[in-house]
C-alpha cells in the first residue's frame, strides 16, 4: 500500500514536469487530474508492463531492447485513454546549439510525439525513483 501510493507521487509529480518540458503534453483539469493520473499510470506500469513486456520478449530481444520504448508508448496511450484531460499531440522541437553541436529543428507526428513522451517520461520517473532511494 505504500508503494502505490510512494508511486502515484513520483508518477503524478513526473506528469507534472512532462506538462511543463513537452510542448505537445496538455493535462488540463488541475491537482486533481495529476493524482488521478498518476494513480493510473502505477497501476498500468504495475499490472499491465510486465504483460507487455512478456508478450514483447521475442521483439524485445530481436531489437535489442529498443522496443520498450514502444510498450512504454502504449501504457501512455492506454492513459490518455483512461485520463481524457490529458492530451498528447504533434508538435516541433525548436532545435539548439551547444559548443558546436548543432540539433536541428524536428517536427513529430502524433505517433512520435508518443514515443518521445514516453521517453522523457521514463527518465523523469526514474529520477524520481532515485532521488527518493538515495
Amino acid at each position: 500500500m505504500k508503494g502505490l501510493i510512494r508511486n502515484t507521487v513520483i508518477n503524478g509529480i513526473s506528469l507534472a514536469v512532462l506538462n511543463q518540458i513537452v510542448p505537445g503534453v496538455v493535462i488540463s483539469g488541475g491537482f486533481k487530474t495529476f493524482v488521478i493520473a498518476g494513480f493510473i499510470l502505477s497501476l498500468l506500469l504495475l499490472i499491465l508492463k510486465p504483460i507487455l513486456n512478456i508478450l514483447s520478449l521475442p521483439l524485445n530481444m530481436v531489437t535489442l531492447g529498443l522496443f520498450s520504448f514502444f510498450t512504454n508508448s502504449i501504457i501512455l496511450y492506454l492513459l490518455t485513454i483512461f485520463v481524457t484531460d490529458i492530451t498528447v499531440s504533434k508538435f516541433t522541437f525548436n532545435g539548439f546549439t551547444f559548443a558546436g553541436f548543432i540539433v536541428p529543428v524536428m517536427n513529430f507526428n502524433t505517433f512520435y510525439a508518443f514515443v518521445i513522451t514516453a521517453a522523457i517520461l521514463s527518465i523523469i520517473i526514474a529520477f524520481f525513483d532515485w532521488l527518493i532511494k538515495k
